[in-house]
């Protein structure tokens, strides 16, 4: 899951860039590393299983020393490869009971571990401590592989199939999406440590209760339904998710051993990656279909494998699913901060205003941490964000915004944009009012944009602030003028609009506004690593001037921040 982890967004920073190289070219790439273990229809399961074991233990310490570019790109593709020839011959090897407890258990396992380390992987941390457990779990790894014989008894093939499709829906429902909502870390504890046992308990006991009928396969599809109509699996509904997953693979798991395990694994991991390109690609491409139908496809793929198996209910199922209520109403009592916010002495305040790429720097490694501690050094009372990522699983499943939160000690104010874990947001500790997020309309172009209005106290003053990324910007901004708040305001964020565009000229006419950089030196913003222009903004309504403003150069994204301090009155 390292490995995996590293090549999605790997793929949108390092190959390409995400919005601007096409998507049928990203998908060719990445279609190459999932087809090649194809390969390994030819080699003996032994050669598989311990040649493929091996590469990807030197992948994950290598992918370790990498420090983004093109080494991460195609250590972590050829160590999914690896990975996924390895699973090949542990499909022709490894015992069925074995297998169906490893399976599930490793499923949970690598997410429990996941939030666990706070969403953020070991392999984008710094330093010589990440070494240690890098190191102890690849020797416990190489240790376990030496030591697989082949069985007697090998797994049906329905259960290294559904292998696939399972990681796919774990690490888009299992992660920090479960948990993401308005507050700082302090009221998310509890919630975390529930979404953790229920991970390894529920699922560890599905997968160790004989068949358990229809009733897994209708559980997960009922979960199912709630992440299609609601956009992600919310901590109530998690355990009828968890639970039926779990019982799933382990119908897919009972019954006669199967001759074709090793083909029904790469088929698997075939669909893995097919759905998650045509679910993220959703977002940069008119499909003709919304991309939740793929989540549901899914999850009848996967009930419909387990229910194709010899089946019998057992009561056993019956009692763990009135059991549900429980860790659901455990859940219940947690909520985000209520605090008010703490106003400020004086008429200046700071504004940062900053695209961060879904945490992603110029070299294509995880900065989250880097862009708080930087703007934690900058001292702000308002930062905006654009490209926050709450989970995605193509990204490798973080919620950017808490993390970055966390560093600041800032509350947030999330504003889904494109789906409900990817859009804009707000941090600051003043107090906030009137916080609504408009949907924009799209003007067919397939990326959500949306606008987000409140009000913040700055001294005895209220000020307005509109926060925004445009997507389809001539258009986009012509519908900004109407929800802006009454001066004193301003309107910041990436607008992909350049200030010799006549769509801006436009928008400051209407509205009224003035661009304060100009008498800064109208720095450019992107792209980081060579900027050539200004996209990115802060403009001031009458009310509102600015005592200074700067792009520094900083590399934890494809865009440069803007910082401006600004006086009311």
């Amino acid at each position: 899951m390292d490995a995996v982890r590293v090549l999605f967004p790997s793929l949108i920073t390092i190959y390409g860039q995400a919005g601007d190289t096409p998507p049928e070219q990203l998908g060719l790439f990445a279609a190459l590393w999932f087809v090649l273990p194809l390969a390994a229809l030819l080699l003996p399961a032994r050669w598989a299983l311990l040649g493929g074991g091996a590469v990807l233990a030197v992948g994950r310490l290598a992918l370790q020393a990498t420090d983004g570019g093109l080494p991460q790109l195609y250590v972590s593709a050829v160590s999914v490869t690896a990975g996924i020839v390895f699973l090949y011959g542990a499909a022709r090897l490894v015992a069925a009971p074995h297998a169906r407890l490893a399976l599930p258990l490793g499923l949970a396992l690598s997410q429990a571990l996941h939030l666990s380390i706070g969403h953020v992987d070991l392999v984008w941390r710094d330093g010589p401590l990440p070494w240690i457990p890098t190191l102890l779990i690849t020797a416990a790894f190489a240790w376990a592989v030496a030591g697989v014989r082949p069985a007697d008894d090998p797994a049906p093939g329905h259960l290294w199939f559904v292998l696939g499709p399972a990681i796919l829906l774990t690490g888009m429902y299992l992660g920090p999406a479960a948990l993401i909502g308005d507050g700082v870390t302090p009221d998310l504890r509890g919630p975390l440590i529930v979404n953790l046992v229920l991970v390894l308990i529920l699922l560890l006991a599905a997968s160790l209760r004989g068949p358990t009928g229809f009733l897994g396969p209708l559980a997960l599809l009922l979960g199912i339904w709630a992440a299609y109509t609601d956009g992600r699996v919310h901590l109530a509904t998690l355990p009828i998710f968890v639970l039926g997953l779990g019982g799933c693979l382990q119908i897919s798991g009972s019954g006669p051993a199967g001759r074709r395990a090793g083909g029904a694994l790469l088929g698997g991991m075939l669909v893995l990656f097919a759905g998650t390109f045509v679910y993220y690609a959703a977002y940069d491409l008119n499909l003709g279909f919304d991309n939740g139908h793929v989540v549901i496809a899914l999850g009848v793929l996967i009930a419909g494998t387990a229910l194709s198996r010899e089946i019998r209910p057992r009561w056993q199922y019956a009692v763990a699913t009135v059991g549900l209520a429980v860790p659901a109403l455990v859940g219940a009592p947690f909520s985000p901060s209520s605090d008010p916010g703490r106003p400020i002495a004086g008429d200046e305040f700071t504004v940062i205003a900053y695209n961060i790429r879904m945490g992603f720097g110029t070299t294509g490694t995880l900065d989250l941490d880097a862009i708080g501690a930087w703007a934690r050094s900058r001292n702000p009372d308002v930062v905006l964000l654009s490209e926050v990522d709450r989970g995605w699983f193509l990204n490798g499943g973080h919620d950017d915004l808490d993390r970055i939160a966390s560093v600041l000690g800032m509350r947030y104010y999330f504003a889904p944009a494109a789906d409900a874990m990817w859009g804009d947001a707000v941090l600051t500790n003043l107090p906030v009012s009137d916080l609504v997020s408009h949907p924009l309309r799209s003007y067919g172009y397939p990326t959500g944009a949306q606008a987000q209005t409140f009000t913040i106290e700055v001294g005895r003053h209220r000020v307005g602030v509109l926060n925004t990324h445009l997507q389809s910007p001539e258009r986009q901004s012509a519908d900004l003028p109407v929800l802006l708040p009454p001066a004193p305001a301003l309107l910041a964020g990436d607008l992909n609009l350049t200030p010799d565009d006549a769509a801006f000229t436009e928008l400051l006419r209407r509205t009224g506004l003035t661009d304060p950089l100009t008498a800064f030196g109208d720095p450019p913003t992107s792209p980081a690593d060579d900027p050539v222009k200004r996209i990115d903004h802060v403009l001031l309504s009458p009310g509102l001037t600015a005592v200074s403003a700067e792009v520094p150069r900083v590399p934890f994204s494809d865009h440069l921040p803007v910082v401006v301090r600004i006086r009311v009155g």
